[in-house]
């Protein structure tokens, strides 16, 4: 196996590949019915639709049963529905906190960088014992998706659901930022950040002697990024992963603005003769970031990769495959991602996995997307290239402000 940087690998952990909403909300659910101690949730975005409600409601009778639950959402990503969110699980008996809370009033038209720093990343975990990781928030898969006509197709988008020792990173993950998030006023921080080093390491290593091995189980490891100690980690990975890429490498993204780092890694790939691929947003959700990355295209194809956008629908997802590898996350390849967000991917080393969801996203490519080629582009005219390059010139002063622009 290939070594990566700045990575703990688990063996023996069950792995099992979730697309979109159909497949990620019964097997959630069904794990909180199930639970028996805890259920601890992390998300972007909690929508009060359809399916935020019946997540609600499998969080209430888990309550009801006695088993100690807790939410934690971000406060810019669950706005709408924060309050009525947090009054339903306190009234359940949950706990929920929420990371970086929106000011109120007048202060929200202040600048301030801090609160790009966002909790982005999607995880749960039942019993200690099965975690959810993906880039599928509490959000119906059809609310407020486009529709030809035809009917309304579901958000494109992945999640796996992992028992294994690498349930017990999940859980450290999740116990640290809970507590930090419940002792945000504390002053003697210093202290407090050496004693839940210590109780983390303790806790994590028991755990991990305790889990279940599989011994058809697959090696796999979860990669974080956040502000203090995993700033680049997620990042550095793609660029192993890409650098020592001998076949192939495709990559599903929302939102495509790598740095230039990653660019030159692809365009480096695809010169050696393997076959690069991206699949990205055929519709747009934020027009801004879809517009910038657009005017990425014309290098991109020049440099002989491969682009297709999906068209039913939005494309949600974050994922990629790179030879025998996979990775599916929180993590888009764009500075929110990488620079600002606090993220989480699972990386998998697993010739098996890796094929599953190449060939998803292969069947997706060939019947669902289209193939960007130089003539299409030439075929939009001057004032969508004029929107592109503005959206691009926008995207570059945002990066600036994060003092990151050296690295796009």
């Amino acid at each position: 196996m290939r070594s990566r940087p700045h990575l703990h690998w688990y063996e023996g952990n069950r792995i099992q590949l979730l697309r979109n909403g159909g497949q990620f909300f019964p097997a959630l659910c069904a794990a909180i019915d199930a639970a028996q101690s805890t259920v601890h949730l992390e998300t972007y975005i909690f929508n009060i639709d359809r399916t935020g409600l019946r997540v609600l409601d499998h969080l209430q009778q888990a309550c009801a049963r006695g088993v100690k639950v807790r939410v934690a959402i971000d406060g810019f990503g669950s706005l709408l529905h924060e309050q009525q969110i947090g009054e339903r699980l306190l009234a359940a008996g949950a706990q929920f906190r929420v990371y970086r809370p929106e000011p109120q009033g007048l202060l929200r038209l202040a600048p301030n960088p801090r609160r790009l720093r966002r909790l982005h990343r999607k995880t749960a975990v039942v019993d200690g014992r099965v975690a959810f990781v993906g880039g599928i928030n509490i959000l119906d898969d059809y609310e407020d998706v486009p529709d030809d006509g035809a009917g309304p197709r579901p958000r494109l988008d992945y999640a796996v659901q992992v028992e294994g020792p690498l349930v017990a990173e999940v859980v450290a993950m999740q116990n640290s930022l809970w507590l930090r998030l419940g002792w945000r006023g504390r002053r003697d921080w210093a202290y407090v950040v050496a004693r839940l080093a210590d109780w983390r390491g303790l806790r994590l290593q028991r755990r991990i002697e305790s889990a279940t091995r599989y011994a058809s189980g697959v090696r796999a490891a979860l990669v974080l990024r956040d502000n203090v100690r995993h700033r680049q980690t997620i990042e550095r990975v793609y660029l192993h992963d890409i650098g020592h890429a001998r076949r192939e490498v495709v990559i599903a993204n929302a939102y495509f603005f790598p740095g230039r780092r990653l660019r030159h890694a692809l365009e480096r790939a695809a010169a050696r003769g393997v076959r690069v691929r991206l699949l990205l947003q055929g519709r747009s959700e934020y027009p801004m970031q879809y517009r910038a990355s657009r005017y990425l295209y014309g290098k991109i194809l020049d440099d002989g990769i491969e682009i297709y956008e999906y068209q039913p629908s939005y494309l949600h997802a974050k994922v990629a495959v790179i030879d025998d590898s996979a990775t599916v996350g929180s993590s888009n390849l764009d500075p929110f991602s990488l620079l600002l967000a606090r993220e989480a991917n699972v990386f998998v080393d697993d010739a098996g996995f890796a094929r599953t969801l190449q060939e998803q996203l292969a069947q997706v490519m060939r019947d669902d997307a289209l193939q960007v080629t130089g003539a299409s582009l030439l075929r939009r005219g001057w004032p969508g290239r004029c929107v592109d390059a503005v959206s691009y010139l926008v995207m570059r002063i945002a990066v600036t402000l994060t003092g990151r622009s050296s690295m796009y």
